[in-house]
């Protein structure tokens, strides 16, 4: 089973510190991870152990280290919806990135199950 969701969430990098106060910083990343829990309907989460892979779809690229910290609220909001902390070992985390129009932002989750090699 797979759930997928694509959202107007624009990902940024917020390793540089360049992108305002950290006020402002804070309350973009809190609305990021409220947004992404409401978003994600519970009751179509494929279940554990699965693997998330989060896309970043926006007209330029960022470095993968980036590209993985401007998701962190992102990872958080979906952690949360699942109910685990986001550094659970039963959930695999994989980041992408695509090109978009210009003027385009968006995220895309995707949520697979994975089939447990332990259970027989």
């Amino acid at each position: 089973m797979i759930f997928s969701i694509e959202l107007p969430i624009r990902i940024e990098s917020v390793m540089n510190g360049s992108h305002g106060h950290w006020r402002a910083r804070a309350g973009r990343a809190k609305r990021q991870r409220e947004s992404v829990a409401l978003a994600v309907p519970k009751h179509k989460l494929p279940g554990l152990p699965c693997a998330v892979t989060l896309t970043r779809i926006a007209p330029r690229r960022l470095d993968g280290d980036n590209l993985q910290s401007g998701f962190k609220a992102v990872r958080d909001g979906i952690a949360d919806r699942m109910g685990i902390k986001d550094n659970d070992p039963r959930v695999t985390w994989a980041y992408d990135q695509r090109r978009g129009a210009p003027n385009q932002y968006a995220c895309r989750i995707d949520i697979a199950k994975v089939e447990d090699s332990c259970a027989k």
